[in-house]
């Protein structure tokens, strides 16, 4: 039975970040690592976004960047200048790429294309089973999700961030390559806080995703009879259909830290990495995992690990709103986004803003929705 200092049990985002952080350190050269995944992460499989100032580690994996932005609802349009920041678009393949072939020049770290099976913490080690082998760590930082734990309980709200996207190429020139749309919530609601999302990469050709903020899931074909009513809105009636993405994110603020153990640390979607209000998971997972390294070089349990901010009180606020009153969302944010600074937006959502600028983005929002929900939620802070 092989021991590793670190495994890894599963190598979704946060995983191939965290390993790829500790490469660039060069504070682990010393340590075996092994990551285990049944994906072998060798297709364009999804997309991520995010928006940063300047430069970031992921340069070489964006294929495109935005300065300007949409906002739409049924009765106004915004046009967003996002400056200083840009949004940029990842397309999984390439970030995939970027972070295999740094470890591929690796001679302490291994991937296993298995299905992990069993995680098991002993007193001095772990054990970690797959379906034909078996390994021991020091450590293991475990990325897989376990949806019927998290989406089972009650005391907390979970809903999906769920979508299906197109990326079509069109014969008339109908979109502006220059502006994304962030969203657009001129779809009608049924209910629910809906909207339109796009990435135009070309006058001809765009990711257009349909996307919701809910509790249920729906047939495939509603989301795909929404998308071509869209593209018919655009004046589009030639196209083609090059690649079709779908998923669906768990928004929630679950307390994932509490099963953090000794030497088992749960990341990514299974460790509440996703950003609770929005499903954003990219920029999220950038910060946690450079935090994490951080941390590696001065601790070894993993039950010192998390830390409760500000910010996970804000965003449990939003979703005890959208449980209840899921209709509401598009109110909400358009109310954020109709007179609201796009640059102070996007700092409050990477978890920046001082508690005055926090205000400033909060009176933005109706204000009894939010206040009803801090009667409701300030137990959760004892």
């Amino acid at each position: 039975m092989k021991n590793y200092d670190y495994i890894f049990t599963g190598s979704g985002l946060a995983a191939l970040m965290t390993v790829y952080k500790m490469i660039q350190s060069g504070d682990f050269k010393d340590k075996s690592i092994l990551l285990i995944d049944q994906d072998t992460k060798k297709t364009n499989d999804r997309t991520w976004c995010f928006w940063q100032q300047g430069t970031s580690t992921w340069d070489q994996s964006v294929s495109k960047k935005w300065d300007s932005a949409l906002f739409a609802n049924a009765h106004f349009k915004r046009d967003l200048d996002l400056q200083p920041y840009h949004y940029n678009q990842v397309k999984g393949i390439d970030f995939y790429n970027q972070v295999f072939d740094l470890i591929s020049k690796q001679k302490n770290i291994h991937f296993l294309n298995e299905t992990v099976t069993d995680i098991n913490e002993l007193e001095t080690h772990v054990f970690v089973a797959t379906a034909t082998e078996n390994f021991t760590a020091s450590a293991v930082f475990n990325s897989i999700y376990r949806k019927a734990e998290v989406e089972t309980q009650t005391q907390y709200p979970v809903l999906q961030q769920h979508f299906i996207g197109w990326f079509i190429k069109s014969k008339e020139a109908a979109f502006n390559p220059e502006q994304a749309t962030f969203m657009d919530f001129s779809v009608a609601q049924k209910g629910n806080t809906r909207f339109m999302y796009v990435l135009p990469t070309a006058t001809t050709e765009a990711l257009l995703e349909y996307t919701l903020f809910s509790h249920d899931l729906l047939a495939k074909s509603e989301y795909e009879s929404e998308i071509k009513n869209y593209i018919s809105k655009l004046g589009i009636t030639d196209y083609d259909i090059i690649e079709k993405e779908q998923g669906s994110i768990p928004m929630t603020c679950y307390p994932f830290w509490k099963k953090n153990s000794q030497r088992v640390l749960n990341i990514g979607t299974a460790g509440g990495w996703t950003k609770a209000s929005t499903g954003y998971t990219f920029k999220n997972s950038d910060k946690k995992s450079t935090q994490l390294i951080a941390f590696l070089k001065q601790e070894t349990d993993f039950r010192k690990y998390h830390k409760r901010s500000k910010f996970w009180f804000y965003d449990l606020l939003l979703l005890d709103i959208l449980d209840r009153k899921n209709e509401k969302g598009a109110g909400i944010f358009s109310s954020m986004f109709k007179k609201g600074s796009p640059a102070l937006i996007f700092k409050f959502l990477d978890e920046e803003t001082s508690l005055y600028e926090d205000i400033k983005v909060i009176l933005k929002c109706p204000k009894m929705p939010f206040i009803w929900s801090l009667v409701r939620s300030v137990r959760y802070l004892f």
